[in-house]
């Protein structure tokens, strides 16, 4: 299964690097089940994250028909002022205002295209999920994001989750930074076992936290 991993400038590096090493893992645990790239919506490149200037480089371009998975981190910055409008010219870009330059890039339209393909599916952590909403592309979808995002996530018309994971089929999504590792975990899990997810939790001394959530069973009765 080929994973690409989205880079855009101003993006958390965590949040892109702890699922491609747990990823990279999971392909040498099982056999090759997996090969990971980073790739960015303009092609081959460096890519500035938002944290001290680190930089990773892209060396494809993001191809949204391609099977397999999309993983789309967050960014990384002030948070700035809850409930405050994004302010293009403050010295250093809020979160808010890294995300919101993303909806000015090629990327919006080729999520949009991998989400319609049915052999593709997309993944996010934490201010990722926030790409895809903010670009209209999870309207009446399952999801969760960084607890900092929870309402925008449903001013967008998406059912955000209080979970650390939420499964809503092509489309699973983590909370936190750090939930990266969560995420990539339960997709190993899904895709290829318990028993590589199990051994890649090993390698890395990590074990996983959080509910991972799906629209399965009843609806829970009010307490």
């Amino acid at each position: 299964m080929h994973v690409q991993i989205v880079l855009f400038d101003g993006f958390d590096p965590l949040d892109a690097v702890a699922p491609f090493e747990v990823l990279h893992a999971g392909a040498a645990a099982s056999g090759g089940a997996f090969d990971v790239a980073l790739v960015s919506a303009e092609g081959p490149r460096e890519v500035v994250s938002g944290t001290g200037g680190l930089s990773l480089r892209a060396t494809a371009a993001l191809d949204p028909g391609r099977p397999g998975l999309v993983l789309v981190p967050g960014a990384s910055g002030p948070l700035g002022e809850p409930g405050a409008a994004p302010d293009e010219d403050a010295p250093e870009a809020t979160v808010p205002v890294l995300l919101g330059r993303t909806l000015d890039t090629p990327l919006p339209a080729l999520l949009a295209d991998a989400m319609a393909d049915p052999a593709v599916t997309v993944t996010a952590v934490c201010g990722g999920s926030l790409v895809l909403a903010l670009a209209g592309l999870l309207e009446g979808r399952n999801a969760t994001t960084h607890h900092e995002g929870l309402d925008l996530l449903d001013a967008t018309g998406a059912h955000a989750v209080r979970a650390r994971v939420v499964d809503d089929g092509d489309l699973v999504t983590g909370a936190g930074v750090t939930s990266g590792l969560d995420l990539a975990l339960y997709v190993l899990e899904r895709e290829v076992g318990p028993r590589v997810a199990l051994a890649v939790e090993e390698l890395f001394a990590y074990e996983r936290r959080g509910t991972v959530w799906r629209a399965q069973g009843p609806a829970p009765l009010p307490f």
